[in-house]
């Protein structure tokens, strides 16, 4: 195998989507802004929004941990060209979180808010995907502060920054609305495996529709 300075195998393609190559070194976690500090004791979580009884739903810290549990196995994928292969994840599934939470009929898009008002939108169906989950754990431990803690949404075919860490609020919307990152010329939509990086493919009209 060839390994560059920065830790990554580039000849290693093995499930990788295009333009990706396999982070084999430790990396230092990337994020807007500071790490923020846990206090479990003012720690809440939100679903708010068009749910379909028009109210919002809260959880405590102690009632979230307390929601069913699921686990799964994947890929990380950053849209800096580099990925993490078989990462095991570990919280509450999305479809749990909407069996408790139902949207509205006419929810087309999810925004996942994070801490310090960081946001990341998703359509309703890839927020739904198998294996996405909001997650409490990696590996067995509990969220590392930088990678997360408590709580991150974690959805393994898009890319990294739609994974929103410090997760706080879910919000179902009935149109479309970009987020964060997306305001600033990142793809609306962010599927890896077909490589959707930045705004600019979207006007070329490459990639799946949105």
């Amino acid at each position: 195998m060839s390994e560059s300075a920065e830790g990554v195998d580039d000849r290693d393609d093995r499930r990788l989507p295009p333009g990706q190559a396999v982070r084999t070194t430790r990396h230092r976690a990337l994020h807007y802004g500071p790490v923020p500090a846990f206090r479990p004791e003012k720690w809440d979580f939100r679903v708010m929004g068009a749910t379909a009884d028009l109210g919002s739903y809260r959880w405590t810290w102690d009632e979230f941990a307390a929601l069913p549990r699921s686990g799964a196995v994947s890929d990380f994928h950053c849209v800096m060209r580099f990925s993490i292969p078989g990462v095991a994840w570990a919280g509450v599934s999305s479809a749990e979180l909407v069996a408790a939470a139902p949207p509205g009929p006419d929810v087309t898009h999810v925004m996942a808010w994070g801490e310090y008002g960081y946001s990341a939108n998703l359509r309703l169906d890839d927020f739904l995907r198998e294996g996405v989950l909001l997650a409490t754990h990696r590996d067995g431990a509990p969220l590392p502060a930088e990678n997360g803690h408590p709580l991150r949404l974690v959805v393994p075919h898009l890319y990294g920054w739609k994974s929103v860490k410090w997760l706080r609020a879910v919000e179902y919307m009935t149109a479309d609305r970009r987020g964060f990152w997306e305001e600033r010329g990142y793809h609306n939509r962010a599927e890896a495996w077909s490589e959707q990086r930045f705004s600019h493919q979207e006007e070329a009209g490459q990639g799946p529709p949105l």
